[in-house]
């Protein structure tokens, strides 16, 4: 390793039983992910600035929602410990979206109140309506699993991504968003997520796991469309 790069330490997502379900059943949208050209280009650095801005503004706005669906399972969960994880949780996807914004806010030109007045593309405003709605009127098991698919992809995507490239240099125009989702830290709090959906999967069956398993699916394929709708800078039609 030289001063110019960053060595990336490996670290291990253990995936549960119905954590596996949940994948294989979403396996093409999960695997069209790594393959999506968005994808390719910021791990090799080609991806253009203003889509980058395009999909972290968009991005920023979708973390907002994710802490908002983990504070509502909070709500709903008797253990005092699990409670504490999603409040945890929703903490930290506001922690993250202001670190990463406020970094890439200063290099591409955007501020916090720009990220306010965006517009929602029609792809982030489903994804987000898809999440709330599972957290809100869903089974306990499917409103986790419609919200698993975003940490867990992006845990992959970066170890997968850490383990092609060894090093990120510094000069790397992403590099601090490559560091952050191959963060040992963030498999560990992956694994944590897994285990809890697994937790409260191990108590239900039949209806209520397969809908868990579909809402699961959705959120993968809405994961494919977000890296989509900011390759494409997606606008509403009219």
């Amino acid at each position: 390793m030289t001063e110019s790069s960053t060595l990336l330490e490996q670290a291990v997502v253990i995936v549960p039983p119905f954590a596996r379900e949940c994948q294989d059943q979403a396996a093409d949208a999960w695997g069209a992910s790594f393959d999506h050209p968005f994808v390719t280009a910021l791990a090799d650095g080609t991806l253009d600035s203003r889509k980058f801005r395009f999909y972290q503004m968009q991005d920023a706005r979708y973390l907002e929602a994710f802490a908002d669906a983990c504070s509502l399972i909070s709500i709903r969960i008797e253990d005092p410990d699990t409670k504490l994880w999603f409040i945890d949780a929703a903490r930290l996807a506001i922690v993250v979206e202001q670190q990463l914004h406020q970094g890439y806010g200063e290099k591409l030109g955007y501020t916090p109140a720009d990220i306010r007045a965006v517009e929602l593309t029609p792809d982030n405003r489903a994804y987000q309506n898809h999440m709330i709605s599972c957290a809100t009127r869903g089974s306990l098991t499917e409103a986790i699993a419609a919200l698993t698919p975003c940490p867990w992809l992006y845990t992959a995507l970066g170890t997968h991504l850490a383990g092609r490239l060894g090093t990120i240099p510094d000069d790397h125009p992403y590099a601090e968003w490559l560091r952050t989702y191959a963060d040992p830290g963030f498999v560990t709090y992956t694994n944590e997520l897994l285990g809890i959906l697994q937790a409260v999967a191990d108590h239900q069956s039949g209806d209520v796991l397969n809908r868990a398993k579909e809402a699961f699916a959705v959120s993968a394929r809405y994961e494919w469309m977000f890296w989509n709708q900011a390759w494409n800078e997606q606008r509403w039609a009219v």
